[in-house]
């Protein structure tokens, strides 16, 4: 069980009642850890992701196995396409309508392999509309009610590629060095307002995304092996010599959504099993 030790829950189990939780990229992988961790401590949630039906089945079922005082926790969900930025700004406006957020998780993310001799100028746009320029959005708007309220907590879901380069990744890596910039830039000036903006880098994580990176035509070319040999690589490329499981991730996350980590802000903190040094 997340954020769970031998003794029982870290936090309270209400810790985050009546919270507001924006999450983007919400339906798999890192972003359904964190959604299902946020649930498990009692926050009401607004999901966005592109896939509705996974969306739509992924809120049932997190309505079906959580309850609070015998009440079922806010979930509300919107499919949005993050490559398209006035869909963007058009779920924004009705999430504002929906609730105030508290706490915003910038998750939704891409990657792509391809060298940057002859890259495509469209793959690379669209991959910056939705590393970067999308969670640029998510926060322009949902700010101004954090500042209002003298309070809030952004965390965005980056990568240790924000500051270690790969090859073949030149896209990706660029997106999560920005995002990391608009995330220093973003906590000093909000600190004063009581809000801490914090970005969270994880390495190699057990998720679809990153299997179907490793597993890629492209990425077994450049590695010359197959896609079983590749994952083998890779898990031996981290010094712990394993992949993270999306858990650990949306167990930092939570404590920088808490109270606890009030103090923490403008960080990228990196969540790697060793890779980054």
């Amino acid at each position: 069980m997340i954020l769970e030790n031998s003794s029982g829950a870290l936090f309270a189990d209400d810790i985050f009642k009546n919270r507001n939780v924006f999450l983007s990229g919400a339906s798999r992988g890192i972003g359904r850890a964190v959604a299902l961790a946020f649930a498990r401590y009692g926050a009401n949630l607004y999901l966005v992701a592109k896939d509705a039906e996974r969306l739509k089945k992924f809120s049932e079922e997190i309505a079906s196995i959580y309850t609070l005082g015998g009440t079922s926790r806010v979930i509300r969900y919107r499919a949005c396409d993050f490559a398209q930025l006035e869909d963007v700004e058009a779920m924004l406006e009705e999430a504002k309508q929906e609730m105030p957020f508290h706490i915003v998780v910038n998750n939704a993310g891409i990657y792509q392999t391809e060298a940057l001799a002859g890259h495509s100028l469209t793959s690379w746009r669209r991959l910056f509309d939705i590393n970067l320029n999308a969670a640029m959005l998510i926060m322009s708007h949902l700010l101004p009610s954090m500042i209002e309220r003298k309070a809030g907590r952004i965390i965005n879901i980056s990568s240790i590629s924000g500051s270690k380069a790969e090859a073949w990744g030149s896209a990706y890596s660029a997106a999560k060095f920005a995002l990391n910039g608009l995330t220093q830039a973003a906590a000093l000036e909000n600190a004063r307002f009581g809000i801490t903006i914090n970005a969270v880098c994880p390495g190699w994580v057990l998720t679809d995304l990153a299997q179907e990176q490793i597993g890629s035509g492209e990425w077994q070319a450049l590695n010359g092996l197959p896609a079983d040999q590749s994952m083998e690589l890779t898990r031996l490329s981290v010094p712990q010599e394993r992949f993270l499981s999306a858990d650990e991730i949306a167990s930092t996350v939570l404590f920088l959504a808490s109270d606890q980590a009030q103090g923490i802000t403008g960080q990228a903190i990196n969540i790697c099993g060793g890779l980054s040094l």
